[in-house]
């Protein structure tokens, strides 16, 4: 599928926010006052921006408020409302912490299971995708609440769990590639299956089905190569988990966690862009790009 960067940008940094407001939700860390301020404002600014930055994608973002009203049959709405829970929730918690100097602590564990939510409801989105091979597979929602996880705790100094944490991530990551590339084919979807055809005899396109390109194209076929897939696969792992692990096992100081946290980051960006780019639609098959 086309990697739009607004979905790669609210995948990304959403899911850092939401990470780091279950930590913050259990107390780790239990600042408060400035040091609390801080740290909620980084949660506010990650999670606020992801969600922003995924409004670009909508082709009428006026439309948005829509979203809310079908959380019986939609993954998107239960994201929206678990989104606003969380950050209501978190914001109502983080002025105990911030201003009065006291630790509600129900409230902050509802806080952490709701962002916890949103980032499981979120990964059900692709989850739920028959259309998409690659996605459909429990590994997917437990990649993204690992590295959730895994990136909050990284943010919030929590060193011990980073370090657990991301090393279940990157071997959820690279089983999740491994099995990804296999899902196409273990699906038994090809072009007779998707015309229907395929009782009457051989089935192949006689000519494309469009004379130039349209929204199908455009959304839902895009080929990346091989060889750069697998480039960016190494870049992805070495800077999303392999350095940020290493540079955590070394001395802690301030300048090498920030280092990791921005490696992380940086690797995680690469990560989704190849979640979505080697998402093999179906709907290839019949423009005969499958």
């Amino acid at each position: 599928m086309h990697p739009a960067p607004s979905i790669i940008a609210f995948t990304t940094l959403s899911g850092l926010g939401f990470g780091l407001m279950v930590w913050l939700g259990i107390g780790m860390p239990g600042s408060t006052g400035m040091v609390a301020f801080v740290f909620f404002a980084i949660a506010y600014a990650l999670a606020g921006g992801g969600l922003v930055a995924s409004a670009f994608h909508l082709g009428h973002p006026e439309r948005g408020l829509l979203a809310f009203t079908q959380w019986r049959s939609s993954w998107l709405s239960r994201e929206a409302i678990c989104a606003v829970a969380t950050l209501a929730v978190m914001g109502i918690y983080a002025i105990g912490r911030v201003f009065l100097a006291a630790d509600w602590v129900p409230l902050g564990r509802l806080g952490a299971v709701l962002a916890l939510g949103t980032v499981f409801t979120t990964s059900m989105i692709y989850t739920q995708m028959k259309t998409v091979p690659r996605w459909r597979s429990p590994l997917t929602p437990a990649l993204f609440l690992s590295l959730s996880m895994g990136g909050g705790a990284l943010l919030a100094g929590q060193v011990t769990w980073a370090l657990i944490l991301l090393t279940l991530a990157g071997t959820l990551q690279l089983a999740w590639w491994w099995q990804g590339d296999r899902a196409f084919a273990a699906s038994g979807t090809t072009m007779a299956s998707a015309t229907g055809l395929g009782g009457i005899g051989t089935v192949r396109a006689f000519e494309p089905p469009h004379t130039g390109p349209n929204y199908l194209l455009r959304e839902m076929v895009h080929v990346v190569g091989r060889k750069h897939a697998m480039k960016l696969r190494v870049i992805a792992f070495m800077l999303g988990y392999a350095l940020p692990i290493a540079l955590l096992l070394a001395p802690f100081s301030h300048i090498m966690g920030l280092l990791a946290v921005i490696s992380h980051v940086a690797g995680i960006l690469a990560s989704r862009w190849l979640f979505f780019a080697e998402a093999e639609h179906v709907v290839g098959l019949y423009y005969g790009k499958r």
